[in-house]
């Protein structure tokens, strides 16, 4: 897997570029009560439904899964009334990212700027969604943020959420690299999966909500990537 040199980086973004769970748990919260819901998530609850990829996708698994006492007149006011919690959802995080609610976590710049500076290509892999990605870095990077990668695979691109390899294998596609080229960067169990199934060698950096999921099979598994360089990656794909 990591006999080739080392030629791109693929990012996750929600809990390794940024901690970003707690402004998303406000955001959903500040939807169901927008829309007059008695529903609330408290952190230990929402730590479980991370286990499920994508925003939509877990409004949809509490509803089926965990209110089965809510009923909806036909399939489609299910769809419309989840699209709808996920619209609002996602206007409430994009404003509290634009106040500043969230920061790149620490090492994520510095690694970014030095790997640029290196020639390697860089990417983003996500389940979350474009405006979300663009609220984010914007906000953290700068207006030409997008510039900075070569590849971005998302939501809106990648239907088959983590831990299938979709987004992984659309972003080495895009990349025009193998996997054996590239290193993934990741949080959560979901997302490791996701990248081995692709053939990603992956350093995980747990963020708050993912701290216990299981990362047999990571690279590295790392508090953060502060003081992480190029050289740093380089000796741990050619020791593995």
């Amino acid at each position: 897997m990591t006999s080739a040199a080392l030629e791109g980086l693929v990012f996750d973004v929600d809990g390794t570029l940024a901690d970003t769970e707690t402004v998303h748990l406000a955001a959903f919260n500040q939807a169901f009560a927008d829309l007059g819901m008695d529903w609330h998530w408290d952190e230990a609850l929402y730590t479980r439904l991370l286990e499920v990829s994508g925003g939509k996708e877990r409004v949809q698994h509490y509803w089926q899964q965990m209110r089965p006492d809510v009923r909806a007149i036909d399939a489609m006011a299910v769809e419309q009334t989840m699209a709808r919690i996920h619209e609002i959802k996602t206007a409430h995080y994009e404003a509290a990212v634009n106040d500043g609610a969230v920061q790149l976590r620490p090492g994520v710049l510095a690694l970014i700027e030095e790997a640029a500076a290196a020639g390697l290509r860089l990417a983003i892999a996500t389940t979350t969604s474009p405006v979300n990605i663009a609220a984010l870095l914007r906000r953290a990077m700068g207006s030409d943020w997008r510039s900075r990668f070569a590849a971005v695979q998302d939501a809106s691109s990648a239907p088959l959420k983590k831990p299938h390899p979709m987004v992984y294998q659309q972003t080495l596609a895009q990349l025009g690299l193998p996997a054996a080229a590239c290193l993934a960067f990741e949080d959560s169990a979901n997302g490791l999966q996701s990248a081995l199934a692709a053939g990603l060698a992956t350093v995980i950096t747990p963020a708050r909500f993912t701290a216990r999921h299981d990362f047999a099979g990571a690279l590295r598994v790392l508090p953060s990537l502060e003081g992480v360089g190029v050289d740093d990656l380089r000796a741990w794909r050619a020791a593995a």
